[in-house]
């Protein structure tokens, strides 16, 4: 199994650097690729088999952009072929048709699929998220300065109970193209939901993945589940 994790040195805010490391306890035979700010991608020359990038500031969504504009018909092959991305928080701005900031101003993206983020500084949008995915209840946490506006729903990834989606007016939440996904909820999503984890593991080819500690993330999870439905507890927007 080969993962390629793009600018980790810029783009693993939040915690999701647990992503990574729950990845290296599951799979420890992998091939780790770490493709750093000024290097080419693995990605482009060789196969993989997911690809994984965090959140980033907003000064360098700009760079990734530029960086990653000379892959884009690569990006797009991969994924036709079903390629496993799995993209969080503001990481997946990029992928859209530009991101629009508080003074109108443009920067193009990589625009391979038909929505953009509106910035809203120094406003920052803050939320537990509780919803599902197909039947599966899973949950996360949101902080973040954009909000992504799409043209069509047939991306929907997640849908929302308690908190927001995209953005304030949907329940929609993330994108889902063949294996394509991008979400806004932050922190180490695989850790806090390991019965979606486990399954989202089984896909990448692994049929007897295990997750470490899996009783107590079950717990911790269950826990959370109860937790996000109290509306005593949470104060969603």
């Amino acid at each position: 199994m080969i993962i390629e994790l793009l600018f980790p040195e810029i783009a693993s805010l939040y915690g999701e650097k647990g992503n990574l490391d729950l990845l290296k306890l599951c799979f420890p035979e992998a091939d780790i690729k770490m493709t750093k700010l000024n290097e080419e991608p693995y990605f482009f020359k060789h196969d993989v088999d997911l690809i994984v990038m965090g959140p980033t500031t907003e000064e360098f969504q700009k760079i990734i952009i530029k960086r990653l504009t000379p892959y884009i018909t690569r990006i797009q092959t991969l994924i036709r072929e079903n390629i496993h991305f799995w993209m969080t928080g503001n990481a997946m701005d990029i992928f859209g048709a530009y991101i629009e900031d508080e003074e109108g101003n443009r920067v193009l993206g990589l625009g391979l699929f038909d929505y953009h983020a509106c910035l809203y500084r120094p406003k920052r949008f803050n939320s537990y998220v509780l919803g599902k995915i197909e039947d599966m209840e899973v949950i996360g946490f949101k902080s973040q300065f954009s909000q992504i506006f799409p043209t069509q729903e047939s991306y929907v990834w997640l849908k929302v109970e308690r908190g927001f989606g995209l953005n304030e007016k949907t329940m929609d939440e993330g994108i889902k193209v063949n294996n394509f996904i991008g979400t806004q909820c932050l922190g180490p999503f695989w850790i806090l939901n390991p019965d979606y984890t486990l399954k989202y593991f089984k896909a990448l080819g692994y049929a007897k993945a295990e997750l470490p500690f899996h009783s107590e993330m079950l717990e911790a999870y269950r826990q959370r589940i109860l937790e996000f439905k109290d509306e005593k507890y949470i104060n969603y927007p």
